[in-house]
């Protein structure tokens, strides 16, 4: 008898890596190169870090992000883009995003990873190179003659940005894990699983990795908030809707 398309599958299948079904163009800028995203950013997308690091070394000062282009972006491909910014760190470079898509403005969001991109003169979705957020026009003080701008503590800097992307790199093995969960218990594709966790966390207004928390406790008897298993129980129900729909338009 032929397998249930949804039976759960066991948390070593997760093991295998899946195809790389992204792709980038790198472009040189001045002192920085200039690389545009395409397709779908999972665990696959570590084939591109070859390519990626590359285009780090031929920069002077950096890599400028464009992700506009980018339909699908999970933790798998977060840590491609949180490796990169920290090979650049160790080289004294940086990092940016000058735009991104919806989906990609959600993963960091709810990673709390978009201020380790991000500048102030990132693009919002689709794709903009003019400031997300329009300052509010504030008189300036004329400066005293003896007065002088205290100097940037670059080490502090730098320390602060370290910080960040180490809490951001902590999450992303939990949400990682609590995906693998979802999959397996209602035998879902990485995609719908990764799916049914955005919602849930939106609709309960917990962050990522504080759900993820939540059902890696279940794994050890730890009761999960009612609220969250009522809405990763609609979650799992719209998604399977949605596949049931897509085959039946299909066929």
């Amino acid at each position: 008898m032929s397998e249930p398309a949804h039976s759960a599958q066991p948390l070593t299948a997760l093991d295998a890596r899946p195809p790389c079904l992204a792709t980038i163009d790198a472009v040189v800028a001045g002192e920085r190169m200039l690389v545009t995203c395409r397709g779908e950013f999972d665990m696959g997308a570590e084939e591109l870090q070859p390519e990626l690091y590359a285009a780090l070394d031929r920069s002077a000062t950096g890599v400028d992000l464009d992700l506009g282009e980018v339909r699908f972006c999970d933790c798998g491909g977060l840590n491609v883009l949180l490796g990169l910014r920290r090979e650049a760190l160790d080289q004294g470079k940086t990092v940016t995003v000058r735009a991104y898509s919806p989906t990609v403005g959600r993963l960091l969001d709810l990673t709390g990873a978009r201020e380790l991109f991000v500048t102030e003169r990132s693009g919002g979705p689709g794709g903009s190179d003019t400031p997300a957020v329009q300052p509010v026009p504030v008189p300036v003080p004329v400066p005293v003659a003896e007065e002088r701008p205290e100097p940037m503590d670059v080490d502090q800097e730098l320390r602060r940005e370290v910080d960040q992307l180490r809490r951001a790199m902590r999450t992303r093995p939990a949400i990682d894990v609590a995906r693998g969960i979802v999959m397996a218990s209602f035998g879902l594709s990485a995609e719908d699983a990764w799916t049914v966790l955005v919602t849930a966390s939106q609709n309960t207004n917990t962050k990522m990795h504080n759900l993820a928390q939540d059902l890696m406790g279940a794994i050890h008897g730890d009761p999960v908030p009612e609220q969250v298993q009522q809405q990763m129980a609609a979650a799992v129900a719209k998604v399977r809707e949605t596949a049931q729909t897509s085959s039946g338009d299909a066929a």
